[in-house]
């Protein structure tokens, strides 16, 4: 019986293949808008997992994102110094300013200040130079995307290519002399602007002159301390939010969720998928089994039933569904290695994998069961009928 049903199936290749093309879209769109989805709420919190070595990031407690800059008084580096439980705790600045690069042209940059003595806070990844070099006068460290990019140097000739930065280069940040030493590879972040790093003092210099200008205080517990104990005695002895890793990047995620329109719109064009797979698998599948009736009412004279019947949709079903998921999830793959270094935000996880496979599925069984109705009305009197 599977082996019939396989030959009526591939017998009409029209809608055999209208069926496989029905489960591909929305695979392929199922898989691609919720890959992108994640990748850009992985690119929030980009800045999180760079900075990997403390335990607890210490800030403003009206804080709502990694991005939502509230100053502090430096005095408040020494408060939470004395809480009980802490290992060492460093300054950290971060702030968007204006680069003026050699051409004229102006660019945002997110300026990253990590402290002068440990130096905590500087880029995993190192591409070309050393971290130490932070330390040489007016040295930075450059993103190295945005070297050969945003802050590239004009084209030798006119209509040329940009020229990457390269060490001993120099930009101005907020009018002040700024020598390349290093490029580092970063995570990309959500607004995706060049990110440049520097010591917390020589931040403070190059940052507009305010009162409070202390970004975050990032804090190690001591050895066989439990961070979120620490977090707690920070929170309650100096009134600043302290939170682990996780829970910041979790706090970041859940402000983009709940103050942004971006999960509706990729919500709305998974849906969409869903919905358009199932109207055209469902449909072109109904008028295949209609189409076939007199078949299965001679099965079904010959003394097959109705089990039998159901099955042979079902294996139908199933193996539409399982080439037209596995082209759409290849589409899906290729369309992220070649997405892969630019700009555009791609992550695609076995998570995502399930899911659209969950989704296939019900587009295959709601299809197998529109068809199935059908069979299980059957008459076989039907095949004598003109």
């Amino acid at each position: 019986m599977i082996i019939l049903a396989l030959k009526m199936l591939f017998g009409d290749r029209g809608k055999f293949v209208a069926m496989v093309a029905g489960v591909f879209f929305s695979a392929m769109v199922i898989t691609q808008q919720s890959s992108i989805f994640i990748g850009l709420m992985t690119r929030t919190f980009g800045f999180i997992t760079d900075t990997n070595l403390p335990d607890l990031w210490v800030m403003d407690a009206r804080v709502q994102y990694v991005d939502d800059i509230k100053p502090m008084q430096d005095t408040q580096l020494l408060r939470v110094r004395g809480v009980e439980g802490v290992g060492w705790a460093v300054p950290l600045y971060k702030g968007l300013l204006k680069a003026r690069l050699s051409d004229g042209r102006f660019q945002n940059c997110n300026v990253i200040g990590i402290d002068d003595a440990t130096l905590i806070g500087a880029p995993v990844r190192m591409v070309k130079g050393r971290i130490e070099d932070l330390r040489k006068s007016d040295a930075v460290i450059v993103d190295a995307v945005a070297a050969r990019t945003r802050l590239a140097l004009p084209p030798a000739v006119p209509g040329g290519a940009r020229i990457p930065l390269k060490l001993g280069d120099a930009i101005e940040l907020n009018d002040r002399r700024a020598v390349v030493v290093g490029f580092a590879e970063t995570t990309r972040t959500f607004q995706s602007q060049p990110v440049v790093y520097t010591t917390y003092s020589r931040a403070l210099r190059y940052a507009p002159s305010e009162r409070r200008l202390l970004s975050f205080i990032l804090v190690k517990a001591k050895p066989g301390v439990d961070p979120k104990v620490v977090a707690q005695n920070i929170s309650e002895t100096t009134g600043l939010g302290a939170f682990t890793s996780d829970e910041f990047k979790d706090i970041t995620v859940s402000f983009f969720m709940t103050s942004t329109g971006i999960p509706i719109n990729f919500g709305l064009a998974v849906v969409l998928a869903f919905i358009v797979g199932t109207a055209i698998v469902g449909q072109t599948f109904y008028t295949f089994t209609n189409e076939n009736l007199k078949y299965f009412g001679t099965l079904r004279a010959m003394g097959a039933s109705p089990f039998s019947l159901v099955l042979m949709i079902l294996v139908q079903a199933a193996v539409v569904g399982g080439i037209g998921y596995g082209l759409g999830v290849g589409a899906a793959s290729l369309f992220q290695y070649i997405a892969t270094g630019s700009e555009l935000a791609f992550r695609l996880v076995w998570q995502i994998l399930a899911i659209s496979g969950a989704a296939v599925f019900l587009v295959c069984a709601i299809s197998a069961l529109l068809s199935a109705r059908k069979l299980l009305k059957l008459e076989p009197a039907i095949v004598f009928k003109g």
